[in-house]
């Protein structure tokens, strides 16, 4: 069975649309208009997030009565390999401050966030859908991760360190240091077959929102006049900024090891590898609390993976700037078949914020539009063929038909 491509109806109308436009203008002057014609559209064609007023994607919103949700767009043939023609776009959940850090527990079959602003991790079960409270406080915890014994790996802002919770019920820190300097504020974390576990150390836990600031005279804190103990528990001991914006991996063993610089990647932010580990994507995103520099431009870069684990051979894999608009990517996830699926913060820009989906060529293939900006997206589910989708302050999913590549 082959299916058509999923097309944008703000610029083009069906043979559906046109042959109810034109059933409704039967017994009466045929109106050859394109304005006449597009709001026939807007009257048969379900809601979409562009529609005025827009779709409702909550449990008690109009179905959508086509084949494709309006909402996944095929914008190449080939997404339609992808995407699930007869599943819709759902929300699950909404009501927390800023979702990060979507994780899949595949023992557990429950999916996992962080709520960072209100310092707490959620917990969405797939046998009834309820969610509740996982985990707090976090220490403002961001990206989360499962490692390939189930293991749950998370990003820590306000402790600037990365731990694992360990099966019996401890806690383990991973890394909170190199070379003795601390940690800025740990961002997302991967876990690689060889029991290694990489992530990104970029500035934005180092602000009051989402961690907290430098002590004074830190560069997020230079005059002093922000206290970041308030808040905190007793004995909270303030840190300063040290080091520069960096990608690491914990050896096994423990050492750990620069493996990217921010002179290569600045800011670096969300972080996949391909499914068979041989490339590194690494997310660039703007700049951040007590940056020197400009910070990233919204790039995605792709690095081969050496076997002495060195990145190579550095290339710009996308700019992301969809029809004109910046579609900024921040958390990342690579299927079977080696396609980008990226979150897009395309800001005010209806209809452009969600996901973007590439081919490993570095072209854009698919679109899935929601009206929140996204933040970050995983695979779950029992077949690992759910796509989860953590957008400013609530969580959607949507059925595909491939599966993410790499635990949780």
């Amino acid at each position: 069975m082959t299916h058509d491509v999923q097309r944008d109806p703000e610029k083009t109308i069906s043979r559906r649309t046109l042959v109810h436009g034109l059933a409704a203008a039967a017994g009466a002057t045929v109106i050859g208009s394109s304005g006449a014609l597009a709001q026939q559209a807007s009257q048969v064609g379900p809601p979409t997030t562009i529609t005025s007023p827009p779709r409702d994607f909550g449990p008690h919103g109009a179905p959508t009565t086509y084949f494709w949700d309006p909402d996944i767009i095929a914008v190449d043939p080939s997404f339609n390999d992808l995407a699930q023609p007869n599943a819709t776009i759902t929300r699950l959940y909404t009501g927390m401050l800023w979702g990060e850090g979507p994780a899949w527990s595949a023992q557990g079959r429950y999916f996992l966030w962080s709520d960072i602003p209100n310092n707490r991790q959620m917990r969405w079960s797939e046998d009834d859908g309820r969610v509740s409270v996982f985990r707090s406080p976090t220490n403002n915890s961001n990206g989360n991760s499962f490692d390939f014994q189930g293991r749950q790996l998370s990003c820590e802002h306000l402790t600037r360190r990365v731990v694992r919770y360990e099966h019996d019920g401890t806690s383990t820190v991973l890394c909170d240091n190199f070379n003795g300097k601390k940690l800025n504020s740990p961002n997302d974390v991967v876990a690689h077959p060889d029991g290694s576990t990489w992530f990104t150390d970029p500035p934005y836990g180092g602000q009051l929102y989402e961690g907290e600031p430098d002590a004074p005279g830190g560069s997020t804190n230079p005059g002093g006049k922000l206290n970041p103990r308030i808040g905190q528990p007793a004995g909270f001991v303030p840190s300063k900024r040290e080091l520069p914006t960096n990608c690491y991996r914990v050896d096994p063993t423990g050492r750990v090891d620069l493996v990217l610089s921010e002179d290569q990647v600045p800011d670096p932010n969300g972080l996949a590898f391909s499914p068979d580990y041989k490339k590194l994507y690494v997310v660039s995103t703007g700049k951040g609390p007590g940056d020197t520099g400009p910070g990233g431009k919204g790039d995605v870069f792709v690095f081969d993976v050496g076997a002495d684990n060195k990145l190579t051979n550095q290339k710009r894999f996308s700019d992301f700037v969809i029809d004109g608009v910046n579609c900024g990517p921040d958390g990342i996830r690579c299927d079977v078949n080696g396609n980008i699926w990226t979150a897009s913060n395309a800001g005010r820009h209806v209809g452009y914020n969600g996901v973007t989906v590439w081919n490993p060529d570095g072209k854009l293939i698919g679109r899935i539009r929601l009206p929140e900006v996204c933040e970050n997206i995983c695979f779950g589910g029992p077949k690992r063929n759910r796509l989860f989708m953590v957008a400013s302050q609530s969580i959607y999913a949507v059925y595909t038909a491939t599966q993410g590549a790499g635990p949780g």
